[in-house]
This record gives structure tokens, sequence and C-alpha cells, in this order.
């Protein structure tokens, strides 16, 4: 069996920056341990697989792990593939995946994808996550978190952009949290940026994700409530080694993630 892959750089506008995604158009679901063995084989952050059927697309996301709910620059690598290699020419494309459908339009600031929005709650910080994130509550010098919620991964709001590229968690400490990762963030110092962050989900076997789009559902609906901003559409700088930039406009409980995406590889799977 053959089967054409492309990995895709998504939210980047040139290669090596961004979020590399694996993506794998099938005709039908191979058996789950195959799709598995396949993101394992690949050893990115995501191989994304869909199925295209009548006028709906299944999507499913797969890390070197395990399978995952939600992932937002695979479903962004997913829709580039589909308009640049497979002559999709309708002007959205609706993925059926496991958490609802999910709508994409490429428009001329990329693609913009229309995820379900996640506020964080104000919790009590675990103290795994406090060992993680490298305080040590018997120095004086130690940087707190201004502000420690939880969605679907824990959020953690930080005094400075400065302190969150600063940042080197002990992941070790975090493979005991019972949420799929830690997103830390903090206000942009530049002007034409809105917030910075990172995101760490080492339960995936991936310490730090270059960019993540789920994420911004957590925590663009945070900003878009905290930020003296009369902006309509907020911009989020996702400062890891690669960066990326994500558009986000918080609709309710929807929020629309805007990215651009640049082909970094074509080639065929041979099982």
């Amino acid at each position: 069996m053959k089967l054409k892959i492309y990995q895709v750089d998504a939210f980047a506008s040139k290669v090596f920056e961004g979020n590399p995604a694996a993506v794998c158009p099938l005709t039908q679901w191979l058996d789950d341990d195959v799709l598995q063995k396949i993101a394992e084989e690949n050893n990115l952050s995501e191989t994304a697989f869909f199925v295209i059927s009548e006028d709906r697309i299944r999507l499913r996301w797969f890390t070197p792990m395990e399978e995952v709910d939600l992932c937002g620059h695979a479903t962004l690598a997913a829709a580039f593939v589909l308009y640049e290699y497979l002559d999709y020419t309708k002007p959205e494309v609706n993925f059926i995946t496991k958490s609802g459908e999910l709508i994409v339009s490429k428009n001329e600031q990329g693609f913009s994808m229309d995820f379900p929005a996640s506020m964080p709650s104000v919790i009590e910080a675990p103290q795994a996550l406090l060992a993680g994130l490298g305080l040590n509550i018997n120095t004086t010098d130690e940087v707190f978190p201004t502000k420690v919620m939880a969605a679907f991964d824990y959020v953690v709001v930080l005094n400075s952009e400065a302190e969150v590229r600063a940042l080197k968690p002990d992941f070790s400490k975090w493979l005991a949290l019972d949420l799929r990762g830690v997103v830390v963030t903090a206000v942009a110092d530049d002007n034409s940026v809105d917030f910075v962050s990172r995101s760490f989900f080492p339960k995936l076997s991936v310490n730090e994700d270059p960019v993540t789009g789920s994420a911004h559902c957590e925590i663009a609906p945070y900003w878009n409530e905290n930020l003296n901003s009369s902006a309509r559409v907020l911009t989020g700088l996702q400062v890891s080694k690669r960066s990326g930039t994500v558009l986000c406009e918080v609709k309710g409980d929807r929020v629309i993630l805007t990215g651009q995406a640049v082909s970094y590889m074509t080639g065929e799977i041979t099982i």
C-alpha cells in the first residue's frame, strides 16, 4: 500500500517557522493502530488524516503517542493540502471531527478556522504545575504567575513577555498533571502584537509545541475580556524557537483563528 503524505508548516509565512504537521489523505480509514504507527514514524507533533465523504470531510489528528480531540495547526495544514494539491475549489471546508464540525475558509490573510472557544476558569494551582514552572517558595526571587486557570489545558498568566520567553520548565513535573498540557501567556511588548504565549505538552511527548492553534481557543477568550483593546481581531504571537502568528476573533462561544501555511515536503508512504 502506498499513501501520499504532505508536510506543511502551519501558522508560517515561510519554511522553517510555524508548526510542522504531516497530512495524509485517505480513501478509507485504516486501522487505528496503523494510523498511530504512521504518526509515531513521522515524529511530528501532529499527523492529520482525512477521508472525503460526500460534501464533508472527516478529519482526525494523532500525536506520536495518541489521538487527540482538537488540533489547530494540523487542521490548517489539512485545508492547505486540499486547496494546494487536491483541487478543492469550494469557499469553505467542512471538517467533521471529535470536537464537532470545524469550518475552514480560505481568504487573503490565509486560512480562517471556526473553532469552539473555551474560556478558562481561575483555579488553585496544583503543586506539580508550580514545580514545573521552576518556582521555589523558599526563595525571594521567584517569578510567580499572576493568574492560574484551567480549560482543557492549564493556562498560566505571567507578568511580562520577558518571563514567558525566559521560562525553562521542568517537564518531568508536568507528566503527573491531569489536563492535556500547560500554556503560559502574557501581554506583548510589541504594539503590533496583543499577547504572547508558549505551549507545553510533555504527556503527549511534545515538550514544547512551536505554534498551537487549539491553545488560542483558550487564551484568546481570556485576552478578549482582559485587554483594553478596541481591536476586533487580536494578534497572538507564540514565542517558541520557530515562532508563529495567530489572528484571533472571538464570536460568542466560537473563536476564528487565522494563519498562513507553506509547503515543506511531499512524499509517499509505503506500508
